[in-house]
């Protein structure tokens, strides 16, 4: 994988996954708890998000093959995903495709099920960001481009533990403004990226297209 292809995963991941954006929901549904408890809630659910994103990496493609479906064709379904994500994002809607609905959050009681959904899944790890995985990797190429976007994920991961571990203090600092501000610019771009998959999926499912 080039520089370029490097930034442009990064910037895809980095909007999906984007840490500040899950921030106020993560906020809203621990008001209750305890600076102790947020950071387990935390800590787990990096540890989830982690454990879905690798078996998404290994067996992602051995698991769309199963149904019979090429990387190219999952490329234009993925990027309408992120398209219709990355839409909601720029309108400030919810997305309840990708964080399950705010009725379903408020029934949820219990820490370890609480940080696996939907702060993991659907709200981390949901159709935009596990399409996203197996089209980043889909494309023939040596070990090092899986590795490459296996380091990416991580670094999202990481800066996604430290922003929800210091959650409390954070929230004291980011206004609503920038929060806005943020989600609208990761929109933008998020359409942007998802605009290019469409279009690459679609000139390899229909080469005609192309000419």
């Amino acid at each position: 994988m080039d520089h370029t292809e490097i930034v442009k995963a990064l910037g895809t991941f980095l909007a999906i996954m984007n840490p500040f954006l899950s921030l106020p929901v993560f906020l809203a549904m621990t008001s209750g708890f305890s600076v102790a408890q947020q950071r387990v809630l935390a800590i787990k659910v990096t540890l989830f998000s982690a454990i879905m994103c690798l078996v998404i990496l290994l067996a992602g493609q051995k698991i769309i093959s199963f149904f019979g479906i090429t990387i190219d064709q999952f490329r234009v379904a993925g990027g309408i995903v992120l398209a219709q994500i990355s839409w909601s994002m720029l309108n400030g809607s919810n997305i309840p495709s990708h964080q399950g609905s705010h009725q379903e959050q408020a029934q949820l009681q219990n820490l370890s099920g609480l940080a696996f959904y939907p702060l993991t899944f659907p709200m981390l790890i949901g159709p935009g960001t596990i399409a996203t995985i197996i089209i980043y990797t889909g494309h023939p190429g040596p070990l090092i481009d899986m590795l490459e976007v296996g380091g990416i994920i991580a670094g999202i991961l990481l800066v996604l533990f430290i922003t929800l571990f210091f959650a409390s203090e954070i929230g004291k600092v980011m206004s609503e403004t920038m929060r806005t501000i943020t989600t609208r610019l990761m929109g933008m771009i998020l359409l942007a990226i998802s605009v290019g998959m469409v279009i690459a999926g679609l000139k390899a499912v229909l080469p005609g297209l192309s000419h």
